[in-house]
């Protein structure tokens, strides 16, 4: 198993800039991709940002790319994804997943483990 805690979240004006961190435990020397996934209120959860663990290769959907960068520190287990130019369409719980596998960084069922999740709100 792996288990995950995101944190930095919170309540940023449009145009400002968040920082998230998710930490893994457990069965870390098994991940492949380390992913950040967003779900809006009505919405699907939908993919935001991925990266290969060992390799360093990052993967952004179109909606992110260019304003959010996921990196990772992989002596602390650690991922993180800094959030800049922030949109109100922005707003959503971002959770942060592992997939074990390596099925395909940008789909939500090929992820394994998910973390709790942490609110992101954007005011215009």
């Amino acid at each position: 198993q792996v288990q995950l805690v995101e944190s930095g979240g919170g309540l940023v004006q449009a145009g400002g800039s968040l920082r998230l961190s998710c930490g893994a435990s457990g069965r870390t020397f098994s991940i492949y991709y380390m992913g950040w996934f967003r779900q809006a209120p009505g919405k699907e959860r939908e993919f935001a940002a991925a990266i290969n663990w060992s390799g360093g290769s990052t993967y952004y959907a179109d909606s992110v790319k260019g304003r959010f960068t996921i990196s990772r520190d992989n002596a602390k287990n650690t991922v993180y994804l800094q959030m800049n130019s922030l949109k109100p369409e922005d707003t959503a719980v971002y959770y942060c997943a592992t997939d074990l596998h390596g099925t395909a960084w940008y789909k939500r069922d090929g992820y394994d483990y998910w973390g709790q999740g942490t609110q992101v709100t954007v005011s215009s």
